[in-house]
């Protein structure tokens, strides 16, 4: 196992520089490029900083490891206190987790990508394991998993090589889209929202990529000003429904399939202020089948997609990987339905 003095030997300076480094001292500065070098090899060698962070290596081993009974949870705090979806995925965590006598710690991504928070959150706090919601560098994934069990959750992590609990995006709006396909609706745009950090590139989401499958498999054009990329807030969603119905009104989609009941909701509320009606000239179909979707006018259909579930099942499988009943990264993929309602209830002729 790594040591201080290796890591000096590795970037060339004295073992005290690299002390301060790691235990982010401030009395005395560093060059910025040497500590850069210096994380670099602490990655690199695999050096673990105290003797509880050796433990959670070498104890795995032992029968007599201490047990801190800490689950790290990396989110969005906005997202975990205002959207439905992420509340009650969290709910789910939490618990499953507090009825096995585990504490869930929240870490947020800015702690984890600060070096020095990061081994502090990882070392010093104790986590046994770290549940990812909020999108992580996979370097940092790499590093985390030589020490402490990880499992992800959402679209972020599907294609890792990590533990992940989904649902399929891509079929749920498959399913959509031939759904209104089979109630006679040929004219069908897209809300949504893209990946990576400005949310730009709507193409490689799945959501988008099931709705163009769908639509492609049918024969059926996709015109480019009927597809929204909302950027995941709902007043881009209202904003530029109202724009495509105010640019064309003679020429608009029959129905609108919404990654999100909540871009869903924004979006009918701009057809609504437009006078148009709901779901005789424009039908809506959401994700998420949140509570606010049954009470919205009129009342959403939408993908009804099992989020406790989801947190539930993460939390299982983190315990299991804590307690190693479970070594490999396992990808459990739960089911989804249809919930129908008013907003598409009109069978097309």
């Amino acid at each position: 196992m790594a040591r201080l003095k290796d890591i000096a030997e590795y970037v060339g300076v004295s073992i005290s520089t690299v002390s301060r480094v790691i235990q982010n001292d401030q009395t005395r500065n560093v060059n910025p490029e040497t500590k850069t070098k210096i994380w670099e090899a602490v990655k690199e060698l695999g050096y673990i900083p105290n003797q509880h962070a050796r433990n959670l290596v070498t104890n795995k081993l032992t029968k007599n490891k201490t047990r801190t009974m800490k689950i790290g949870w990396v989110a969005n705090p906005k997202q975990v206190e205002t959207n439905p979806y992420f509340v009650n995925i969290y709910s789910g965590i939490h618990d499953t987790l507090t009825a096995n006598d585990y504490t869930l710690i929240s870490i947020t991504k800015d702690e984890l990508e600060n070096e020095t928070l990061l081994l502090k959150a990882i070392h010093e706090l104790g986590i046994e394991g770290l549940l990812l919601i909020d999108r992580i560098d996979d370097s940092l994934i790499e590093y985390i998993q030589q020490t402490i069990p990880v499992v992800g959750l959402d679209f972020f992590y599907t294609d890792k090589n990590i533990a992940v609990i989904d649902y399929n995006r891509e079929a749920a709006i498959k399913t959509v889209v031939q759904h209104l396909i089979s109630q006679g609706h040929r004219e069908i745009g897209f809300i949504g929202g893209g990946l990576n950090e400005s949310f730009e590139d709507l193409h490689a989401e799945y959501r988008f990529k099931g709705y163009q499958s769908a639509m492609e498999e049918a024969g059926l054009a996709i015109r480019p000003d009927w597809v929204i990329n909302t950027k995941w807030k709902m007043e881009n969603s209202y904003e530029e429904m109202s724009r495509l119905i105010k640019r064309d009104r003679a020429h608009l989609p029959t129905a609108m399939v919404c990654a999100s009941d909540l871009m869903a909701i924004a979006a009918m509320r701009a057809v609504i202020e437009n006078n148009l009606r709901i779901p005789e000239d424009i039908a809506f179909f959401g994700v998420d089948n949140i509570e606010m979707g049954k009470y919205s006018s009129p009342p959403l259909s939408t993908v009804e997609i099992p989020k406790y579930e989801m947190g539930k099942m993460a939390a299982k499988t983190m315990m299991e990987m804590v307690e190693e009943k479970i070594k490999l990264p396992i990808k459990l993929i739960l089911p989804f339905e249809l919930v129908l309602r008013e907003s598409s209830n009109i069978k097309r002729t």
